[in-house]
């Protein structure tokens, strides 16, 4: 039998646990100087917790921002809870960080992208489909690995 390293699903852990490392930093000690968050997650996700009027507002995804007023931050292994203002209306909503689609930081150009599921097995495909007019010549060099910097993709 087969076994494959899954490292899309081990990636996504590993950002999801970053999430929850700053997060859990930012309940002990607050949001540090011009740090704030965009969250966009999952309002169908059977464990995201908003009222209803949210739901019914925002019925596939929804994004919130933490950065001015929020209370209550509480982090947990599997999800937070916090309290936002929503046009002077607190609401205390609960994520998943499974339901969690996009977590970014403007103040520092910095941002993760969860890819579902289907969109992941759909690139795979594609990737998987090379036209024989793209095909590596055989007597080509080849090489063992192509090194790319980071650094290039930055702003």
């Amino acid at each position: 039998m087969a076994h494959n390293i899954d490292y899309g699903n081990l990636m996504h852990q590993a950002m999801r646990g970053l999430i929850r490392t700053v997060l859990k930093d930012v309940e002990t000690n607050g949001l540090p100087g011009a740090h704030h968050f965009f969250i966009t997650f999952d309002t169908t996700h059977p464990e995201v917790k908003i009222a209803d009027w949210l739901a019914d507002r925002y019925p596939h995804e929804m994004t919130v921002v933490m950065q001015h007023w929020y209370e209550n931050l509480e982090v947990g292994e599997d999800g937070f809870s916090v309290t936002l203002n929503f046009g002077d209306s607190p609401e205390p909503i609960y994520i998943p960080y499974d339901a969690i689609k996009t977590f970014v930081d403007p103040s520092v150009e910095f941002g993760l992208r969860f890819e579902a599921a289907e969109d992941v097995d759909e690139d795979d495909e594609e990737e998987d489909e090379i036209p024989t007019d793209e095909a590596e010549d055989p007597e080509a060099p080849r090489s063992d690995a192509d090194v790319v910097s980071l650094d290039s993709f930055r702003k």
